[in-house]
This record gives C-alpha cells, structure tokens and sequence, in this order.
C-alpha cells in the first residue's frame, strides 16, 4: 500500500508541476501589467554622468566618430519612399522564396508552406552614418552603420498531416555594419560593374516569435539560443573577408577590354585619280578602328605615283569585333595647304573569320553613304590583307579582378612579344605659373601619344587608356610622360608650359603584370599623375 501511495504522490507531483508550468508560462505571456506609466522626458542637462553614459551606445557615429558622414538625406529619402520599397521588396521575397520551398517542402512531408501575410512595417531602417574609403583602384567602398527597430508583420502557415500551424514575427530589430564595394567602376550607367557585401562585425538581430498566439522567445534559454546561432550562421557565410556578389554588368564588356589584335598590311592601290595640277599624286593611306581614341596610323608619302605600293603592316588592337570597323582613307599630300581627300572606304571586323588571312581590293568612294551619287564615280582601288586574330578563351582570367594573371595575346605576334596598356586615370596639384589646361604626353619608343585637354583645372581626370603592341618585353625601356598646359587664348606670350614629368622603368610592369601608382612630378612643387600600366605577354 505504501509502494501505491508513493507511485501515486510521484505523478501527482510530475503532473502538478507540469500543469503549474504551462498555466503559469500563459499567463506570463498573455497577462501584461496595466499600470506602466510614460517614461518621463527629461533634458540631457539634468542627467547625472552614470545615465549620459548608459545613452552613449545611441549617440550616432557622426557624433562620436569624425570620419563617418552625416546621411540625414538618406534617411528622409528611406522615410518618403519606404511605403514602396516595403511593397517591392516583399514581392520580390515572395518571388525568390516560392521556388525554393516547393524544393524543400517534399523531404520534410510537409503539404503547404505559405505567407499569409508580409509585410516590413511602417518603420525604415536608419542610417546612422556612412564612411566612404578613397582608393587608387576603380572601387567606391562605403561602410554605413545601420539600425532598423521595425513593426513588420510576417505571418506563415504550414500545413502537414491535415493540420496547420502559424508562425508570427514581429519586433524585429536589426544592428549592422556592412561593407558595400562598387567595382569595378566602369564608363556605362549605373557605371559599376558588381556589388560586393560583407559585414565587418556579427549582426545584433532580435525578433519575436509568435507560434499559436504565445511567444517562444520568452522560453528561458531559447532566445539566447537562437540570436546567437543567427549570428554565427550571418558570420559564416558574410563576415569579412566573405563577400556576397552581386554582378551588376558584365565587366569585360562594360570595359570593353582589348579582345584580339587586327593585323592590317596595306599593299597597294591602283587608278588613282590626279590631284596635282603637274598631272600626278602624292598618295599616302590613314587607317583607324572605329570606336577608338587611339590616333589614326599612317603609310609613307608615295610621290607622283598613281599606283603606288606601300606592303606596310600594322597592328590594331580591338576591342568590340561585332560593331568596330576599319577605316581607310587614302589621301593627296600636300606641302601648303590642307591634304585632299581620294576616297575612303570600311570593313567592318565581323565580316571577318577569325585567324584567317583575307586579301581585299575595294573601290575608294567619297563618303559611306550609299544614297550618294557621287559614290559611283570611279576613284580607284585599294588593296589590303588582313587577319583578324582573337585571344584565346583559355589565355584570358576568368574573373575582373585576376590582375595578376598573363594577358596573352593571339599567334603571330614574335615570340616573347605582347601588348603594353597604358591607363592614364588623374592628375592632382598641377599648377602653371599662367595657365593650367593640362594634357598628359606619352613618349615611348619615338610614338607621342596625348590625352585630352582639360581647361581651367588643378585635379583634371582623364581615364584614357592607351596601347603599345611591341615586339619584346620592355624589360630596359623606360616611359615618359609629362604633363602640359597650352593656352587657349591666342597669343605668342607663353604659350606653353611643363607641369611636371616622370620616367617609369617597365622592369616592374614585366615582372608584376600590372602596375597602378600614383607618380610625384619632377618640377612640379606638390604635383602627382596616377597611371596603370598593364603587360600582356604573348603565348
């Protein structure tokens, strides 16, 4: 009887306890104290040192920290437009979750998993400053602090075995330090190529979580639980160095970086007409590649030849071999005066088939336009061969940022050859004693090659990118480049002046690939040129 009695006191305990607990976690979770007051609001001024410092983690980091950025107008444009970015935003999660539950929802038996309701509250997060990091690469790094203490309202019902079940978040509240890096920067809008993400420290996230009206997050230990395996699974998958990416633009083609090298040898021309009043020419050819800033290259002067034969060969770097053209035009020399103009004509780089030589005779006409009647006189011939050769898939680096790989350029080029890019990207602190309309010059192996002028400017910017295809790596060359004002007013009174100048030994750009520095002027009290010089060697 005493072994009954005792069986029968031990479960009624384990039954008291346990229905004590459950009555007493609902009536924590749905009975709330009615008398809470509103805290009083007092001036800063009548706070004692102990409760200034407890409100220090509140102040903003502008306030705290000099080298982050007041955004006050980021966060009234978040105010105004957060009623939409709340509806766009929950769609396009709607979107992006469907498929990925309908893959899940079958290993775990489970019928259905919907929203019932998604929406983030009427409260945008909050950006308590931004600081933005200048470097010498063609990136934008921004590190905002950001708050959001939300009202959303995510509801989701799932349904398994015939039963259903409701989860409710609420009271979200998330604290986080992204790094947000634009690069590459490029020349087509939104002019940056990829977005790249990373936190520099574990979010603070907290939230409720409503399942059959009570909250499980009051479950001693359960919060703790899971806040800190949120933090840990956001850390292992986004804190720095990760990165999430987002490719924005396709690099190579926003760049438009160099694809190949067209191979043009100018042979001949034939009929050509008499532009001199002695009864003969002076033919010389000029050819360019639509879409380029590099300067048109020129053949030798034949004089008084209306056959002449050049044979001079050329090398043109390409860079979008569906839309550039080559251009030829062939020209009367003259000694005073300006040169008249025999006939054109162009080729258009995707009538032709890859590493495969073409010999071409075209009829020179007076312009492109085939409406034009004056086309169908007859000005001529010009023969050409060309060979258009693309590098190769595997010679290129799979990814933007494999600066360090070899650049390969096609077959054909001399062993040990390659192409040597120059990048010109900005000046600063330049001064002439009476004008500042500063061009970059380029001097390298007897070629001069110039930027464009910007007037009136102490910090211009420039972005031009130039191309050398040599024979043999530069390793005991050096460049030259100066910076120069002209005048723009008409006068003899100074009409030009040095700004500054530097010689860069190409040893390093050989052995490292690519090169990007910033340069301090000689003759120049505070002047500095960043350049980017690029090697591409030959296979």
């Amino acid at each position: 009887m005493g072994f009954v009695s005792a069986i029968l006191g031990f479960c009624g305990f384990g039954v008291g306890v346990s229905c004590g607990l459950t009555i007493g976690y609902y009536l924590f979770i749905y009975f709330q104290p009615c008398d809470v007051k509103d805290p009083v609001i007092r001036p800063l001024v009548e706070r004692d040192s102990k409760s200034l410092q407890q409100l220090l983690s509140e102040i903003p980091l502008w306030v705290k920290c000099p080298d982050y950025d007041r955004v006050d107008w980021l966060n009234k444009f978040l105010e105004y437009m957060w009623p939409y970015l709340d509806k766009a935003i929950c769609r396009t999660a709607k979107d992006i979750a469907a498929p990925i539950i309908a893959e899940q929802i079958p290993k775990y038996k489970i019928d259905s998993v919907e929203f019932e309701t998604l929406t983030l509250g009427s409260l945008p997060p909050t950006f308590q400053g931004m600081k933005v990091y200048v470097t010498e690469e063609k990136e934008l790094i921004m590190e905002p602090s950001i708050k959001w203490a939300g009202n959303p309202n995510v509801t989701v019902a799932v349904k398994a075995f015939g039963l259903k079940a409701t989860v409710q978040v609420v009271d979200l509240q998330v604290f986080a330090a992204p790094r947000i890096t634009l690069k590459p920067l490029v020349p087509s809008f939104p002019c940056f190529a990829n977005i790249f993400v990373s936190l520099m420290e574990k979010p603070h996230v907290d939230f409720g979580l409503k399942l059959l009206g009570a909250d499980l997050m009051s479950i001693p230990g359960l919060y703790r639980f899971v806040q800190e395996t949120i933090k840990d699974q956001v850390a292992n998958m986004y804190l720095w160095p990760k990165t999430l990416e987002v490719q924005i633009l396709d690099p190579s083609k926003a760049m438009k970086k160099p694809v190949g090298v067209l191979h043009v040898k100018i042979l001949r021309a034939m009929n050509l007409k008499k532009k001199d009043l002695l009864g003969a020419s002076d033919p010389y050819v000029k050819l360019k590649l639509t879409e380029s800033k590099l300067p048109s290259k020129k053949t030798p002067v034949r004089h008084k030849n209306l056959n002449p034969e050049w044979n001079e060969e050329f090398n043109m770097v390409v860079k979008d071999p569906e839309s550039q053209a080559l251009e030829l035009s062939v020209y009367d020399w003259e000694q005073i005066g300006k040169h008249d103009k025999m006939g054109m004509n162009v080729i258009p780089l995707k009538d032709l088939t890859p590493d495969e030589s073409k010999t071409m005779t075209l009829n020179l006409l007076k312009n492109m336009d085939v409406n034009d009647a004056q086309n169908d006189k007859d000005r001529g011939q010009i023969m050409v061969e060309l060979t258009y050769k693309p590098f190769k898939e595997d010679e290129l680096p799979k990814d933007f940022e494999d600066n360090d790989a070899a650049h390969k350029v096609p077959e054909g080029t001399p062993p040990g050859g390659g192409v040597l890019m120059i990048i010109v990207h900005e000046a600063q602190d330049v001064e002439g004693k009476h004008h500042t309309n500063p061009y970059v010059k380029i001097l390298f192996k007897g070629e001069e090659r110039k930027t464009k002028q910007v007037k009136k400017n102490r910090d211009p910017r420039w972005g031009e990118e130039f191309t050398f295809v040599l024979e043999e790596p530069p390793v005991n060359d050096r460049l030259h480049m100066e910076v120069v004002s002209t005048s723009t007013r008409i006068g003899l009174l100074h009409p030009k002046e040095t700004l500054g100048y530097v010689d860069i030994n190409l040893s390093d750009v050989v052995s490292n690939k690519r090169i990007n520095e910033k340069y301090h002027l000689i003759d120049s009290k505070n002047g500095r040129l960043q350049v980017e010089l690029q090697w591409r060697t030959a296979s």
